[in-house]
């Protein structure tokens, strides 16, 4: 398998906002890239914020400094990892000619909720959404924010009947979970489903995890 069609059929947009919830977009980032995946990752500027309140991590403002902050975290991964600036319109997420066919917004500030329903594009996570949205692609969202007002219920509302689908981070608890990790990895098992990738983070309802066919990290 050559490497352009394996980037082809393994890349995907990740965006991070500013939403609580940083936990998961970090996690979710980790076994994408242990996964072998190209990630394309967009981050607000109040997403940073609330990595550093959240995770105690500050990340530079430098793309390539950041990805190096980020690739430190996790040791060795076999993805690729292209952090991208809020106005890289050259990159490949801001067109439909070579944008990722998926594309999570992990945590997804209502803020964000409200461009992406109304098509705004003001900056390159926004415009990526859109693009997904345009060409048909796998867009999720998962939101974190309670209560959520009839703007914010009519927002989601009108992305699920273009196709999105809105994930809000809203762990169960059948699986027994033991820690804050284990309501994080709750989380993000559910976005691989629905992306398709294999895993074995967390018990599935009515089987053993020993018996689940996946990686486990």
């Amino acid at each position: 398998m050559s490497e352009t069609y394996r980037k082809a059929n393994k890349s995907i947009s990740l965006a991070w906002t500013g939403a609580s919830g940083a936990p998961y977009g970090l996690r979710l980032l980790e076994i994408l890239l242990k996964s072998q995946y190209q990630v394309f990752l967009m981050i607000s500027s109040a997403a940073r914020v609330v990595l550093a309140t959240e995770q105690g991590l500050k990340l530079s403002g430098n793309t390539e400094k950041a990805t190096a902050q980020l690739l430190a975290q996790f040791g060795e991964v076999s993805g690729e990892l292209i952090v991208l600036g809020k106005e890289e319109w050259f990159s490949p997420p801001a067109s439909g000619s070579a944008a990722p066919k998926q594309m999570v917004i992990c945590p997804c500030s209502t803020g964000t909720l409200a461009a992406v329903a109304t098509g705004m594009s003001n900056n390159l996570l926004e415009r990526a959404a859109d693009v997904t949205i345009k060409e048909r692609g796998q867009l999720i969202l998962v939101p974190r924010e309670t209560p959520l007002s009839a703007i914010h219920l009519e927002h989601m509302l009108s992305l699920s009947r273009l196709g999105v689908t809105i994930m809000p981070a809203a762990p169960g608890f059948y699986h027994n979970p033991h820690s804050v990790e284990d309501l994080v990895d709750f989380m993000v098992a559910r976005i691989l489903d629905h992306l398709g990738i294999e895993h074995a983070l967390t018990n599935r309802w009515g089987y053993d995890k020993h018996n689940a066919i996946g990686i486990d990290y």
